[in-house]
């Protein structure tokens, strides 16, 4: 029997509240960008109160009839009065608008930053917008012996998220936050198979890109007294569920420290077909190091993979990228360090480039235009060299390399008022 097929009905996670979402063992890439290996599951949930019932979160369309058979198994749409958004995208919101249909008479709880996305899902097409109120942190909904305490969470990890404590139980509904790819039909965190490496896996690739937002939710959720933490991907975490909390304050806290942490720190990648960008990169880096203040670390991407380096450049504040030009392009290993950097926050720093050519010099001009994409600013203009530097050129380098370390360390004079 499939994983999917084994829990047809409604699952008992605490007296009066159920977990009524949906097993997808079968997927493997998720978003495009994720690897699923085990699956996934569309988490949702139904609440019980004394004045009536919350449904928090929905599934994905495909998946529509596994929740509505689940939902139907603990209550009737007629004694539905609230519908609760955690996310809208659509493996959350895909049973949305048929749930709406079928539960007129429900009230949508959402994010204040999630209003023009619910008018986007519900065009008149899907039945229009149902009457709903955009909540922040602190607002209330009394249920009848169970309260909704909402949390404005945003960009965990797009700008509408949030979460929903549910005060009496301490058990917090969180959307994507604590939640991973990981599907297993006994639901539990303290049941299912080791999903360690599929949270961590998740966190890398989802959250972490929004690390100050993590931190800034972890505010929110810690003082909290948790029994459970009931995400909508993965296993529910009914057991030591502060664990899972303290983790994620071990993964969004820097924890490569900087010896000389006051400094400014400028990373210096390259690759060389011929040691002519070597000695550029060599020459930029003596460069910078003459400016006080700037702490500059040099590496060769030919001997190593490009992907290792995300830590340090999160935590870095200038990145020089120097390639060569080979068939009119920057090399595979610099592409393939700038796409590893979707996965952090580079937004804000600042970033260069520079390299030797022999007929075009284009890569140059392709990963500034890539720096910027990235939101990095790019101060200089790149600096690129035909085939061999000779002493003026290297003094050259070492100018654009000063140049930046003066950028990078600049502090604008205070007006006095």
């Amino acid at each position: 029997m499939s994983a999917a097929a084994a829990t047809k009905d409604a699952v008992e996670i605490a007296q009066g509240v159920h977990w009524i979402g949906a097993l997808d063992p079968d997927l493997r890439s998720f978003d495009i960008i994720l690897r699923t290996a085990n699956g996934t599951t569309y988490n949702a949930y139904a609440v019980r109160g004394k004045k009536g019932v919350a449904i928090i979160d929905t599934v994905k369309e495909s998946f529509s009839g596994e929740f509505f058979r689940r939902l139907e198994s603990v209550t009737d749409y007629a004694e539905i009065t609230t519908i609760v958004l955690n996310h809208l995208e659509p493996d959350h919101s895909g049973a949305l608008p048929e749930l709406l249909r079928r539960a007129p008479q429900a009230r949508v709880y959402l994010s204040v930053r999630a209003q023009m996305m619910l008018k986007a899902l519900l065009k008149p097409a899907n039945g229009g917008v149902p009457e709903y109120t955009p909540v922040s942190t602190g607002f209330e909904v009394d249920l009848g012996g169970r309260t909704l305490h909402f949390l404005h969470t945003p960009y965990l990890h797009w700008p509408d998220t949030q979460c929903t404590f549910l005060k009496e139980d301490g058990i917090l509904f969180t959307g994507d936050v604590f939640g991973c790819h990981f599907c297993d039909e006994r639901l539990y965190n303290d049941r299912v198979g080791d999903f360690r490496f599929s949270f961590e896996y998740y966190y890398a690739h989802i959250m972490r890109p929004f690390r100050s937002y993590v931190l800034e939710a972890l505010t929110l959720i810690e003082p909290l007294k948790l029994s459970m933490i009931a995400p909508a991907h993965g296993p529910i975490l009914t057991h030591s569920p502060q664990d899972y909390v303290r983790r994620y304050r071990e993964l969004a806290t820097p924890r490569l420290y900087n010896e000389a942490h006051s400094d400014k720190t400028l990373l210096v990648f390259y690759l060389s077909a011929y040691g002519n960008t070597r000695r550029m990169a060599e020459a930029l880096a003596t460069g910078a190091e003459n400016v006080s203040g700037v702490r500059v670390s040099i590496y060769d991407l030919e001997g190593c993979e490009p992907g290792i380096f995300t830590d340090l450049v999160e935590e870095a504040d200038c990145l020089a990228i120097g390639s060569p030009t080979i068939n009119g392009d920057a090399v595979k290993p610099i592409w393939d360090l700038l796409s590893s950097l979707a996965t952090v926050n580079v937004s804000g720093k600042l970033g260069i480039a520079f390299g030797s050519y022999g007929w075009s010099g284009e890569a140059v001009s392709l990963i500034e235009d890539r720096l910027r994409g990235l939101k990095l600013r790019v101060p200089l203009t790149g600096l690129r060299l035909k085939l061999s530097p000779d002493e003026a050129e290297l003094a050259q380098c070492r100018q654009l390399g000063e140049s930046l370390a003066t950028h990078l360390t600049y502090q604008p004079p205070q007006v006095l008022v």
